[in-house]
């Protein structure tokens, strides 16, 4: 069986994830009570975050030291399949999910050992090293600063702001590099 790149489709799953999470927190802040539209679409990013993650995780057949990229990616995006899959039932029953940070913190501090492994390691060493550590910064601080959703956002909209903002840059830079690699993949398929 031929090997299988899905990193290019899957760091455009992060992208939307992340964006719809960016949606929430803006719609928080605006005074919005109803988020039963990103239901739908939470569950199938989600679940699609959660299938490639587990895939990656465990079944992508990186042997060796190769193996850590499927920690690198494969963990973190599994993680945030099972935020999303839980959020978007939450949201679609009309549950508070503000409890979800508590796992986005915990991813955040996953992340932040990953970022600086990426740099220590040399994981990651090439073209895309810029993006990377812009993808994983950005999603770094947005998980660990996730629990502010906690705040109340009438009287501190501009801390739901910078969570979305956080989250947007975190998403140009997956789809930066996811369209960098949808390209790449075109060029010379592996």
């Amino acid at each position: 069986m031929p090997f299988v790149d899905p990193l290019a489709i899957m760091l455009v799953a992060v992208a939307a994830s992340t964006g719809i999470i960016a949606l929430y927190l803006m719609g928080v802040a605006r005074g919005k009570r109803s988020f039963a539209n990103l239901a739908i679409p939470g569950f199938a990013i989600g679940a699609f975050d959660f299938f490639s993650g587990l895939f990656m995780s465990f079944v992508w057949p990186f042997p060796g030291a190769l193996a850590a990229y499927n920690m690198l990616f494969g963990d973190p995006m599994l993680f945030l399949g099972i935020i999303m899959l839980a959020g978007s039932y939450m949201l679609y029953k009309g549950i508070e999910i503000k409890v979800l940070s508590l796992f986005g913190f915990l991813l955040g501090i996953y992340l932040a050992v990953e970022t600086y492994a990426m740099v220590a390691l040399k994981l990651e060493t090439g073209n895309n090293l810029l993006a990377a550590l812009g993808l994983y910064g950005f999603s770094t601080l947005a998980a660990i600063l996730s629990p502010l959703v906690y705040l109340d956002a009438k009287k501190n909209k501009n801390a739901y702001y910078l969570l979305a903002a956080l989250l947007i840059i975190a998403a140009f830079f997956a789809m930066l590099i996811g369209v960098i690699g949808i390209y790449g993949h075109l060029v010379s398929p592996p």
